[in-house]
């Protein structure tokens, strides 16, 4: 007990010494001088190794070119720096700085700047410090995002560059009311946001709820877009993400038309999508690309692989444990005799099966991809035959658990095949305590919780709770295009009506005849 008092007072100690929230200093202004604004950066740069200096003198004037060289492009600098510079006289330098470079009369836009990839110019006499754009290029070319893979339309993903995943939304939805607002997050290391929302649908509470999260956060870095996801999410211990990732293009697009906002990080090309409901992440772009009978078609049998993925080997188990009446009498005879040798119960089989594939699975990620595609595949036959013929696990189970593996890898959203993924273990416990009853109390639970969740104010399981049979058209179901007259209202939209008449030349045909 004396350990853990000392324990809990010494945290209580070091907490109460940590700064709730670090305090920016003011920023210095820059000096007149060469040697005391480059003495200055190296303090604010820890000396690191790779700021470099260049100084030059000319007729007129003595400066340096001060620069991070793992940021910029060198031959920029010679270029649009220092050839400008060497080139200009007494009478053309005021000119020159003022085409070529942006003024900075203060440190920390000098910092901003260097880290960007921008070179600093520094001239005797000036008591401003001189800016240009010369930052490396090593961005990967525009491709389709290899986990969102679609058969129709745009073959469009972000990338890592956050004016490049803007530049595709502004190149596709050429519209004066999308609007773009920026945002720092990150107190040692600043990342850069963007908030993207049509100004003429997107709700104003949703972005100011945004606005107010993001500036609650106080964290040192925030790493990446998963960082961000987690922090201003609503409910962290839920399995259930409550934002939606994705890659693509149009996909963003989509949503945007449907009054949400995305969220962009500097550095990650995956948007988070707000606020979102549970039948949105069962949604793909070949949906609206295929007829709608295909499409309804598709979507309900996303919408099956959801039930399959939690719920058969949990229904296995407890048919197995508890309620083997309620097989088929041409079934008794073949299950009875796979199970009939085999020296586990049903919960330890469905568990070392589905170990197994989650091994699999892992292996295949993490290998390179021409060996991860092989050892998945054989992986998976000779494990699955050699657990067979050694008698540790039924044929029937080998048959659940591979339907269980390709259910959940037919959900168009990683973040929610994850979640089912992981719902199947405790259903598995429940049917292995309690059979059929357990399932049931089980799937009790996960509505209710469902019904109860929301992201940013908007139920996670509308339209069917709260019931809205209008929006219905749009989520399980894929009506016609031109019957999708009206926004989600989930969403929050300025405007509900998004067509009038699509199919004005039927009526007219009509009127005629």
């Amino acid at each position: 007990m004396k350990f853990i008092k000392h324990l809990l007072k010494y945290n209580k100690v070091n907490n109460d010494n940590l700064p709730s929230k670090q305090i920016p200093q003011p920023s210095k202004e820059v000096f007149s001088t060469v040697n005391e604004n480059i003495s200055t950066i190296k303090q604010i740069f820890s000396n690191t190794e790779d700021l470099v200096e260049k100084e030059f003198k000319t007729e007129t004037v003595r400066g340096a070119l001060i620069y991070l060289e793992t940021m910029v492009d060198k031959e920029k600098i010679q270029r649009d720096a220092l050839k400008p510079c060497l080139l200009s006289n007494s009478e053309t330098i005021q000119k020159m700085l003022n085409a070529n470079f942006q003024a900075s009369t203060v440190f920390n836009q000098v910092e901003d700047a260097l880290l960007k990839g921008s070179c600093v110019l520094s001239l005797d006499g000036y008591e401003k410090l001189f800016l240009v754009d010369v930052s490396m290029s090593k961005d990967r070319s525009v491709t389709e995002p290899e986990n969102e893979k679609i058969v129709q339309g745009s073959h469009d993903g972000f990338i890592e560059n956050l004016l490049t995943n803007l530049h595709l939304l502004r190149k596709t939805m050429k519209s004066p009311n999308l609007r773009m607002k920026y945002f720092r997050v990150g107190i040692q290391v600043k990342s850069k946001i963007a908030l993207v929302y049509l100004n003429n649908l997107a709700n104003e509470e949703v972005i100011h709820e945004f606005e107010r999260r993001l500036n609650s956060i106080s964290m040192d870095n925030v790493l990446n877009i998963g960082f961000l996801e987690e922090l201003i999410e609503d409910s962290t211990i839920s399995p259930f993400p409550q934002l939606l990732n994705t890659e693509r293009v149009d996909r963003v697009i989509g949503h945007l038309n449907e009054g949400r906002v995305a969220v962009f990080m500097d550095g990650n090309p995956t948007a988070l999508l707000l606020p979102v409901t549970f039948f949105a992440f069962y949604q793909s772009p070949d949906d609206y690309n295929s007829r709608w009978m295909i499409g309804t078609f598709i979507r309900s049998i996303r919408h099956a692989s959801f039930l399959i993925s939690i719920l058969l080997p949990a229904f296995y188990i407890a048919v197995i444990a508890f309620h083997f009446e309620v097989l088929p009498d041409e079934l008794v005879n073949p299950v009875g005799s796979s199970i009939n040798k085999i020296p586990f119960p049903p919960l330890i089989e469905a568990l070392l099966m589905e170990l197994t594939i989650e091994l699999i699975r892992e292996a295949g990620i993490r290998l390179p991809s021409r060996i991860g595609q092989t050892i998945g595949i054989v992986g998976g036959l000779v494990i699955g035959d050699a657990i067979v013929q050694a008698g540790l696990i039924s044929t029937t189970m080998i048959v659940v658990v591979a339907l269980t593996a390709i259910s959940s890898f037919c959900v168009p959203s990683h973040g929610m095949s994850d979640a089912v993924r992981l719902l199947r273990f405790p259903f598995m416990f429940l049917a292995a305590s309690f059979g059929f009853v357990g399932i049931v109390f089980g799937f009790i639970v996960l509505l209710a919780h469902l019904c109860k969740l929301e992201s940013f104010g908007t139920p996670y399981f509308a339209p069917l709770a709260p019931l809205r049979i209008k929006d219905i058209k749009d989520t399980f179901l894929r009506l016609p295009i031109w019957k999708l007259n009206t926004r989600p209202l989930d969403s929050h939209p300025k405007h509900i009506k998004q067509q009038k008449l699509s199919r004005g030349w039927k009526s007219n045909d009509n009127k005629r005849k």
